[in-house]
């Protein structure tokens, strides 16, 4: 007996692609923390790491089994709220803009990862 292939579109790989980024760089991110920088621009840093490889490695693990429109949107949404709220933290600390964008990151990740439990609840 053979397993039922799981249907792949192209905005599931690009998801799983962009989780996949998103932990590297992550690790990476980590590594010039810990290394370059101390106090606050460190643990901000350290911070974003921290959000940017969780949500990574979750994108690149739920991505194939976003079968349905919300579960791609839900998807989105933490790709698009681990970059915002990663990136404002980052950009803050190397080129001191502020972090305006963070809270809008995290309700992203918020709103992302309840739109993929109603998801799941309406399988």
């Amino acid at each position: 007996m053979s397993s039922p292939a799981i249907p792949s579109s192209r905005t599931t790989r690009l998801l799983a692609f962009g989780g996949g980024l998103l932990a590297a760089a992550s690790v990476a991110l980590s590594a010039y923390a810990a290394h370059g920088f101390e106090g606050v621009a460190q643990s901000r840093l350290q911070t974003a790491a921290v959000f940017a490889f969780g949500h990574g490695v979750g994108l690149a693990a739920l991505a194939p089994a976003a079968f349905g429109r919300m579960e791609r949107i839900a998807l989105l949404a933490l790709l698009a709220g681990a970059l915002l709220f990663s990136g404002s933290l980052v950009s803050n600390v190397l080129a001191q803009w502020p972090t305006t964008l963070a809270p809008t990151g995290g309700l992203l990740l918020i709103g992302g990862w309840v739109l993929w439990a109603v998801a799941a609840l309406r399988r």
